[in-house]
């Protein structure tokens, strides 16, 4: 029931479009830890790990020496040294992306790759000499080279895995891409301040760190494999101005994908303000020291992680949609209860270390909020990056995720700049988080009523994983492009929106025109562009714009799934299935998948005991039921009685 076509390729290597159903069935239940052990994503996940944390690494390191070593005096005010770091350090994101866009679309990507890899190399070489002498203008502007640095890697970053990685294993990949980046960042940034602080060595170590993970970046690099070039023709264009201005026009081209970007952006915001904060939080709110910054940096991360890598589990491995409103929720929730978790009267006196901190009054509670705040990050950021690698055009998809990058870059600025005026309006940290929780809400509702499909994927992904546990059986039998019809058994008024919630393609349903009206359900149906059909007898206007519909759809390759019975069984009994499926493929010859849902009679939307949703209680939650898909039978054997037997035969005795 997902709206648009999938744009996902198969990789060049790893699985092969030609691999055996039972070999690709035994690739994907081994999940996404899987892909580590696969050259086509582990060399490319071990050299951004690399990147992610040599950058932490080397930040935490200069800030501490500004903050509390000699070498930073003299030199102005420790904290606007800093803040010039943190914005060198961005403001390559603006000038470079459109550029680095337009390399990663026009050249073979695992080189250019290896190429920026070697820029680290220099750049930290570059930095080692710089801490040989004690130079804090020269450490600083080896900040901005390495924003450089990040800016040339981020469209290649996200813009290979589309061609590596098959559409069932992208929300599995770009999981295990996030996770791996914030637990580089948090590892970076506890060595570099572990490191730095060593007494007479501190800056050396940094240098041979830095250096040895920028080397071991670079060997990584020379495995990953070939990934062609998306457009080797493209001109480019050097005025970084024009070209950001068409960057975000490409993006904006898609209406879904630019706001699925700034949705990922408005997460930046929300990241950059809670990072930025939880120092001063911990040690003016809290009474924490260090430590304490420690563990909620810690906990944070791992929360993003966590939630990273439970998207695949949660997704079914589809880019689920319905997870990006499940993370704002979380998001907005545990951003108030944070607010309310804080002790009226904080300890003062000698500052908390983090074992005092769990023993005092709502420590457990804060930590456990932080925790929840990175969770729910993961479950909202993960499925909007698939999704618009999914959906940006192959030719554009590097600069597309280059304005991204552009705009979370301005989405951070404009987070310190209103977190600036906030304070200085007198707010405190509890109260900027508060707000920022309330912000939260109101963005993500303003998002989903711009694009509904968002709200109507929550709802059918909420349906799917609370009220059923559902099996699925034969998921390899349907086709993964071109068009097809799938024929199933109705039993439910909650039919499609459980199959929709299984299959890992957009499908378009044919249904009943009352059920089509029934309310929350009309809203999913016209989200996602169901077909409306009624009896000849009754309207047969509305059945003649239901069959050119369909036809519209099969022609342009989607997925076309009707319920030949032509309403709900009253016995649970399979109906006869009416000649409609022949019209159809008389009209169109394609391949027709059959499929059998079983045990949804007796539940609370079937009309078993009498009508549907009215006179009996739901089922306790987590019900079993299951979705079987059998063979496609080709279109020259298309036959209505034939299809029912085969649907029949998948369904057996379990109604």
């Amino acid at each position: 029931m997902d709206i648009g076509k999938t744009t996902g390729q198969l990789p060049d290597e790893g699985i092969s479009p030609t691999v055996s159903a039972s070999e690709r069935t035994a690739i994907v239940s081994d999940g996404q830890f899987s892909l580590l052990k696969q050259r086509r994503f582990c060399p490319f996940f071990l050299t951004q790990f690399f990147g992610a944390f040599n950058d932490n690494v080397y930040k935490n390191a200069l800030i501490i020496l500004i903050a509390f070593q000699p070498a930073g005096r003299g030199l102005g005010d420790s904290n606007t040294l800093i803040n010039l770091s943190a914005g060198l350090f961005i403001l390559p994101f603006f000038l470079f992306s459109a550029t680095a866009g337009q390399l990663a679309d026009k050249y073979e990507k695992s080189r250019f790759i290896r190429r920026v890899k070697l820029l680290e190399i220099a750049i930290m070489s570059f930095a080692a000499t710089a801490f040989h002498l004690g130079s804090i203008p020269m450490l600083i502007g080896v900040l901005f080279l390495l924003g450089t640095q990040a800016t040339l890697f981020g469209p290649v970053k996200y813009g290979i895995l589309p061609q590596h990685l098959r559409d069932d294993e992208l929300v599995g990949g770009n999981g295990m891409v996030e996770m791996g980046t914030f637990l580089a960042i948090l590892l970076g940034t506890l060595t570099g301040g572990v490191l730095i602080g060593l007494p007479g060595n501190g800056e050396v170590m940094v240098s041979v760190t830095v250096i040895a993970f920028a080397c071991l970046g670079w060997l990584s690099s020379l495995g990953i494999p070939t990934a062609a070039a998306a457009a080797p023709d493209l001109r480019i264009n050097w005025n970084p101005f024009t070209e950001t201005w068409r960057n975000i026009n490409f993006a904006r081209g898609n209406r879904t994908v630019f706001l699925s970007i700034l949705g990922i952006s408005w997460f930046w915001l929300l990241g950059a303000t809670y990072l930025a904060q939880l120092p001063n939080f911990t040690k003016a709110t809290l009474g924490g020291n260090e430590q304490v910054v420690t563990l909620l940096l810690t906990l944070f991360s791992l929360g993003i992680g966590a939630g990273s890598l439970l998207c695949e589990r949660l997704s079914g491995r589809q880019v689920e949609l319905g997870l990006v409103p499940f993370g704002s929720i979380g998001l907005t929730v545990f951003g108030i209860d944070l607010f309310l978790s804080v002790p009226d009267n904080p300890v003062t006196g000698v500052a908390l270390d983090a074992a005092g901190f769990l023993r005092s009054p709502g420590g457990v509670h804060v930590l456990f909020d932080v925790l929840l705040l990175g969770l729910f990050g993961g479950f909202y950021i993960v499925p909007l990056y698939a999704l618009v690698q999914q959906r940006s055009e192959p030719s554009h998809r590097s600069r597309v995720i280059a304005a991204n990058n552009i705009i979370n870059a301005l989405f951070m600025v404009v987070s310190a700049l209103v977190v600036i005026v906030l304070l200085k309006a007198g707010l405190s940290i509890p109260q900027l988080f508060l707000v920022i929780a309330v912000m939260n809400a109101v963005v993500a509702l303003y998002i989903y009523s711009l694009v509904p499909e968002f709200l109507m994927r929550f709802i059918v992904w909420l349906l799917i994983h609370t009220l059923y546990r559902i099996r699925k059986e034969g998921l390899e039998h349907l086709p993964d492009s071109g068009p097809a019809v799938l024929v199933c058994n109705h039993v439910s008024f909650v039919d499609a929106l459980v199959i929709a919630g299984c299959i890992r393609r957009p499908t378009r349903f044919v249904v009943d025109h009352r059920t089509y009206k029934v309310p929350v359900l009309n809203f999913v149906f016209r989200t996602a562009g169901a077909i409306p059909i009624a009896p000849a007898n009754e309207d047969p206007q509305m059945l003649a714009r239901a069959y050119d519909r369909i036809s519209r759809y099969l022609d342009d390759g989607e997925l076309v799934c009707i319920f030949p019975e032509g309403g709900l069984t009253g016995d649970g009994e399979l109906r006869t299935f009416r000649p409609g499926i022949e019209q159809i493929i008389r009209r169109n010859p394609v391949p027709v998948v059959p499929m059998a849902l079983r045990g949804l009679w007796g539940s609370f939307f079937s009309r078993k005991g009498g009508a549907a949703m009215k006179g009996k209680l739901p089922r306790p939650l987590f019900h079993k039921i299951a979705l079987a898909l059998g063979p496609p039978v080709p279109p020259e054997a298309v036959s209505a009685a034939g299809l029912q037997e085969r649907v029949a035969a998948l369904r057996g005795d379990w109604k």
